[in-house]
């Protein structure tokens, strides 16, 4: 394992978001009490989860049959040296974007509590903001566990600091609960089924439950309100929504991001020689296709929820097809992963620690 230290740096900007004080200890919104009921109810502590498990190099975290790396031919070549590095830093490099991407949460979290007008809603923001602060301290030390921190991915910062930027909360709950959070529930209800790791399965356990009332946080609080909307407001925030979509899809594209380069130079991986093993795997039909059990973030979770809240208008679903995302409306998935006890149910099927 390299002993590098990751390099560190911090940033700040102004926003002009507004602040909403409200002296009515009511809501207009009934099922916020229950989901802050569950919030409160369902807290846990990350350091009492057992960090003392050790986390063995031969034993890839990620499962074989689960990552599209290791069924490459190229990967299969290197030395077994090399491929412990790289699915080590790979994965490091992975959870970092977790790492980074909670951290935004915990901004855009604790921006919607002193922003939203709603009381209740308040009250429900402030519990997401420490569960976005416990989700990065367990990532933190997992990822300082195996590996090294990695740099957040440009489009996830630009996507994070975009909803930011705007100087209205039913933006930022888009911007965050509707797809960030989307595309996290994803991944991380993956990455539950792609590790037999015993620590990171504990995290991903105790995270995703967080994470479902987060998404439906987003549905409860906003689908009332755009409702409610004059209709050009409601397109103002369809616009921003497939703004926001847009920039994760350009994302997906493009050449290696700086981290990930840095994850072949570790592993002593020229990038060149990789490009070609990744071009090789795809002449030989070996593609990133879903195992049964895993989810499709933005066509299962982000793409459903902004169609249940009315943020899809005829305009921008002509513009959501031309950008080549079908609009999907069937919300079966995302109901399913916002119900707590059908996700407790899927994952306690399969073993899952506190």
């Amino acid at each position: 394992m390299s002993e590098q230290k990751p390099q560190t740096y911090s940033e700040t900007y102004e926003t002009l978001m507004k602040v909403s004080w409200n002296f009515d200890y009511q809501s207009a919104v009934a099922k916020l009490d229950d989901l802050y009921n569950r919030a409160k109810e369902n807290q846990w502590n990350a350091s009492e989860l057992d960090w003392e498990t050790p986390i063995d190099p031969s034993n890839p975290i990620i499962s074989g049959n689960q990552s599209l790396y290791a069924q490459m031919p190229f990967f299969q070549r290197l030395s077994k040296s090399q491929q412990e590095t790289f699915l080590a830093h790979s994965t490091a490099q992975m959870l970092s974007q977790f790492l980074h991407g909670e951290q935004g949460a915990v901004l855009t979290a604790a921006t919607i509590a002193h922003s939203v007008p709603d009381m209740k809603a308040k009250y429900y923001a402030a519990t997401q903001t420490m569960d976005e602060a416990r989700h990065v301290e367990a990532y933190d030390r997992y990822v300082n566990k195996i590996a090294i921190h990695y740099p957040m991915v440009p489009w996830l910062k630009t996507l994070i600091d975009t909803t930011l930027k705007t100087n209205n909360h039913h933006k930022v709950m888009i911007g965050m609960n509707m797809i960030v959070e989307g595309l996290a529930l994803g991944a991380f209800n993956n990455m539950y089924r792609q590790t037999n790791e015993p620590l990171l399965k504990s995290v991903t356990f105790n995270v995703m439950r967080d994470e479902s009332r987060h998404v439906s946080f987003g549905h409860i609080y906003l689908t009332p309100m755009v409702a409610a909307l004059h209709q050009d407001e409601r397109e103002d925030l369809a616009q921003f929504a497939y703004d926001a979509v847009s920039i994760l899809v350009a994302g997906q594209v493009g050449l290696m991001d700086a981290g990930f380069l840095k994850v072949l130079e570790v592993s002593g991986i020229e990038q060149e020689d990789f490009a070609a093993g990744v071009q090789e795997a795809a002449e030989a039909g070996i593609a990133q296709e879903l195992p049964p059990g895993q989810i499709h973030s933005l066509k299962d979770l982000m793409m459903p929820s902004l169609v249940r809240a009315g943020l899809i208008t005829p305009r921008t679903k002509e513009m959501f097809l031309q950008l080549g995302v079908p609009v999907n409306e069937d919300l079966s998935v995302l109901e399913s992963m916002e119900d707590e006890k059908s996700t407790l149910n899927v994952l306690n099927q399969q073993a899952a620690p506190y």
